[in-house]
């Protein structure tokens, strides 16, 4: 499992001119899924941006889980793009659909069983994803 994590002010995703979710001060995870992945992983991506110091306070650096913040969860299989050779992208890492999509709603189940609040996109639509990056902070997770 990938997931590329921004620190944000603000996230939102639109599918068809309809907002279908959308967070405040947060995380915005783009998360993929690859062929060998499994719902251990899934887990364990899910615990790993709950748990994300990447939020400055006065007390020292702070996770979504120790300030309660939402995370919004887009699904993004081009995070499996091998770009290593000429100019088209092969996708051949990515897990297919009906592979991704549980693994993606495992790591939502994940985020949700810690306590947080979480916002997704639609798994397969295609998305616009807008976002404020706090900081700016981005992070690639791998598990």
């Amino acid at each position: 499992m990938r997931a590329v994590v921004t620190r944000v002010s603000s996230a939102s995703v639109t599918v068809d001119g309809e907002v279908v979710g959308a967070i405040g001060a947060g995380l915005l995870a783009l998360v993929g899924a690859g062929r060998d992945d499994d719902a251990d992983r899934a887990r364990a991506l899910g615990r790993k941006v709950h748990e994300l110091r990447v939020f400055t306070t006065d007390d020292g650096a702070r996770s979504v889980g120790d300030l309660g913040l939402p995370v919004l969860v887009v699904s993004q299989f081009t995070l499996y793009a091998d770009t290593r050779k000429g100019r088209r992208p092969s996708w051949q890492d990515a897990a297919p659909g009906e592979v991704a999509e549980p693994l993606v709603a495992e790591v939502v189940a994940e985020l949700r069983r810690r306590g947080t609040t979480v916002a997704t996109g639609r798994f397969g639509a295609r998305m616009q994803v807008a976002s404020v990056n706090e900081g700016p902070m981005t992070l690639h997770l791998q598990v």
